[in-house]
């Protein structure tokens, strides 16, 4: 109970300008976990190492614990979580329904379909105190089929099932290398079809790879999708996503007439077999693989559905990956500039970053049009981050900010000062400066929304 009414007084009148303050969230730079090493020593890493891939570690993107096996720190988590939220939504819109498999597989099945001698020196083998043998799965071909067999005959009416996971996988590497391009423990999403017969099985693979296609135009870095290997998976038919990358493991062969693309260590011939022009070569780092099954693992494993005869046949199968850690590793390679990381817009950690004056400065007092932007932001799903650290220079700050991958930045600067106030946003993708007006803001922004739009539409060769 308070006894003085002065205070009282005081203490409602605090109470209601507080009322007036709506609350925020706001993200900001003083609290965030991001451990810098880049003025300070650095994380050593080997001669031959990106710089981008330095970058990432230095400017407390991602951490490595181990020999091939990072920990994604909370701004390249944001990345990470941004681009399965992409491929999230292309898979709902094809009808994929979303689980999550356990990561140890019985070597059992792997025996049973005939993959365990092919792969085991890259396989993690583990044994549990009742010496039941298990490994920790790159991919889940085995254990899909082993549950649909589990839930007994499959209705036709259940077809076309798509079933799909975002995972840790893991590969026992004998050179990693390049953070996620050669990890032992990485991120995949992995996709498995079934049907009734191959040709419906075609006709989902089909549904599937353009769904793929539109993730990668989604992301805008151009994308070239090539036929590929079967590899180890096996199957009849296999396609390969890939970005042009100095820092890739693979050649592609690609027509520069038709587009037409093949990856050269299946590549028979010297001149496309469509158009007969010259192929040229190209290397580039794969971030996904689409494979047409059939029963190479429904059969083995009985995972089978009843037709309208009563008879049981094996699933028509299709298995389908993205490389999500490598799609960041990659993409980050091929965008980032020399000191600068850079992302895709969709997927950078925040998209705008606002730096308010330093205290103490002449335009202090212009720090009163934060909210103001917050506000405007807000209406737009702006994700947003404020570089609260006043006691530093704006200067330094947005050197802070274009290191992260920050692909704009709004400065509350000197012309904030003037009337009307002006605010600088810096589009640091594009090198652009542009001061516009409070009320102008919005406008920009949306503006800038309807061209990634637009610029959705991406190059690609099929």
């Amino acid at each position: 109970m308070c006894l003085n009414v002065a205070a009282c007084a005081n203490l409602i009148l605090d109470f209601l300008k507080m009322a007036n303050i709506p609350f925020r969230n706001v993200h900001r730079v003083s609290h965030l976990f991001q451990p810098l090493s880049a003025t300070h020593s650095a994380i050593k890493t080997k001669i031959n190492d990106t710089k981008t891939y330095k970058n990432l570690i230095n400017y407390g993107l991602i951490r490595p614990v181990n020999n091939g096996m990072y920990a994604f720190l909370p701004l390249g988590l944001r990345v990470l979580n941004k681009l399965i939220n992409l491929v999230d939504h292309e898979m709902e819109r094809i009808g994929a329904q979303k689980l999550m498999l356990p990561a140890l597989t019985s070597k059992r099945l792997w025996k049973q379909t005939d993959r365990f001698e092919s792969n085991k020196t890259e396989l993690f083998k583990i044994e549990d105190r009742h010496r039941k043998e298990y490994i920790l799965s790159p991919s889940y071909e085995e254990t899909i089929c082993d549950l649909i067999a589990s839930v007994g005959i499959l209705s036709p009416k259940l077809l076309p099932l798509k079933l799909y996971q975002v995972s840790n996988k893991w590969r026992d590497e004998m050179k990693p290398r390049l953070g996620f391009l050669r990890s032992k423990e990485f991120v995949m999403k992995d996709l498995y079809t079934f049907d009734k017969t191959l040709d419906d099985a075609k006709k989902t693979y089909d549904l599937v790879c353009d769904a793929y296609d539109n993730v990668f135009k989604k992301i805008g870095i151009t994308f070239r999708k090539a036929v590929g290997d079967t590899g180890l998976i096996g199957g009849l038919l296999s396609h390969e996503y890939h970005y042009t990358s100095n820092i890739g493991e693979d050649i592609i062969c690609v027509c520069s007439s038709c587009q037409y693309s093949i990856n050269k260590t299946i590549c028979e011939e010297s001149h496309c077999p469509q158009c007969k022009n010259k192929f040229l070569e190209q290397h580039t780092a794969e971030v996904g693989h689409t494979f047409l099954l059939d029963t190479k693992y429904s059969k083995p494993l009985n995972a089978l559905y009843k037709t309208h005869t009563n008879e049981l046949l094996p699933l028509a199968m299709g298995s389908f990956g993205l490389g999500l850690s490598r799609i960041f590793t990659v993409a980050a390679e091929a965008l980032s500039v020399e000191d600068d990381l850079r992302w895709p817009k969709g997927l950078a950690p925040y998209t705008v970053c606002i730096i308010p004056p330093k205290t103490g400065s002449k335009e202090d007092t212009a720090s009163e049009y934060v909210d103001q932007i917050l506000t405007i932001l807000d209406q737009l799903n702006i994700d947003t981050i404020l570089d609260d650290r006043t006691k530093l220079t704006i200067g330094s700050r947005l050197i802070y900010a274009r290191q992260s991958g920050f692909p704009y930045v709004i400065v509350i600067g000197k012309k904030a000062m003037q009337v009307p106030p002006l605010f600088e946003i810096h589009n640091v993708s594009d090198s652009a400066y542009h001061e516009v007006p409070l009320e102008s803001i919005y406008n920009y922004f949306n503006d800038e929304n309807n061209k990634a739009e637009e610029a959705h539409i991406s190059k690609v060769a099929v």
